[in-house]
């Protein structure tokens, strides 16, 4: 059954911004360098001690609405790429207009964060599809731009079909998803098959799923890898899917992994300005990219 606007009478974007919430992984998953060794591992994921209502909020909509059934919708609706087409940079520039000016702990736009990703990648010797990844990973975002919810742009990611996790951030809130009362979807495989491999998997919606599927046609697997999976945190930091993966999905996950300390702690105060990274990062679009995408 479609389903448009599943949320009516509920606030649909109760995150202050989408950074809101990256600042709360930030907390459940800090950066292994500035850890406090007296502080027990287990209460880095104390999310009661720490998450705003916002956060809380976020995920109990998310939690609730995003079933296998709008996971397919959506995918049959956004993955026709029939919105309009434009340079991404184009995209960009929408992408720093979801910066909320009366934020008081950011002043950087979504083209910084980006860039700071990038050059991180960049600075280490990486490869420079890599680089590109970097740039280009939270570019699904502007799902904003056609209507969608926060809580199905951006989140932790995860399978649907299948039994949720308890490694994933708020689990009891799946309880209230329609899902939860399915048979079929709450075994440990659900609609899947043992090893099946993730690519046979449907993930939640969201920037992560749109990006991947746009880029398909442009980026070798790895770079395709850290694109779907960079959300999927109870697997890369939890393990919790094994079950659903194969010997490829797990040689490719090294690169997830590799992906995910760049996109979570690249923060360069001091990071050269457009003007100077310009030219370097034209070039590396039209390399990989045709001149417009279709979004």
């Amino acid at each position: 059954m479609r389903n448009e606007n599943p949320v009516s009478r509920d606030n649909q974007n109760p995150l202050q911004n989408l950074d809101q919430w990256e600042e709360d992984l930030l907390i459940r998953y800090p950066d292994p360098t500035s850890i406090n060794t007296d502080k027990k591992e287990e209460q880095f994921r104390d999310y009661e001690a720490t998450q705003k209502d916002g956060v809380r909020e976020f995920y109990r909509l998310n939690h609730l609405y995003q079933t296998y059934d709008f996971v397919k919708q959506k995918k049959a609706d956004f993955l026709r790429f029939n919105k309009e087409e434009m340079p991404i940079w184009n995209a960009f520039d929408f992408l720093n207009k979801l910066v909320d000016d009366s934020d008081p702990d950011t002043d950087l736009d979504q083209m910084q964060h980006l860039l700071q990703t990038s050059e991180a990648i960049r600075n280490d010797g990486h490869p420079d599809w890599m680089v590109l990844v970097g740039l280009i990973h939270d570019m699904g975002k502007v799902l904003c731009l056609y209507g969608e919810p926060q809580w199905a742009v951006v989140g932790d990611t995860f399978p649907v079909g299948c039994a949720y996790s308890d490694k994933i951030v708020y689990h009891e809130f799946f309880s209230q998803n329609p899902d939860f009362n399915n048979p079929t979807y709450q075994t440990k495989l659900g609609v899947y098959t043992q090893n099946c491999g993730l690519d046979k998997v449907d993930m939640s919606w969201g920037h992560d799923e749109y990006v991947y599927h746009m880029m398909k046609p442009y980026l070798p697997e790895p770079g395709l890898y850290m694109l779907r999976y960079h959300s999927f945190y109870s697997q890369h930091r939890e393990n919790a899917y094994d079950h659903l993966m194969n010997d490829r999905d797990h040689e490719m996950f090294k690169w997830v992994r590799l992906f995910n300390p760049y996109d979570l702690y690249s923060k360069n105060p001091n990071q050269k300005s457009w003007e100077e990274l310009q030219p370097y990062y034209q070039a590396l679009v039209a390399k990989y990219l045709p001149a417009n995408i279709k979004f």
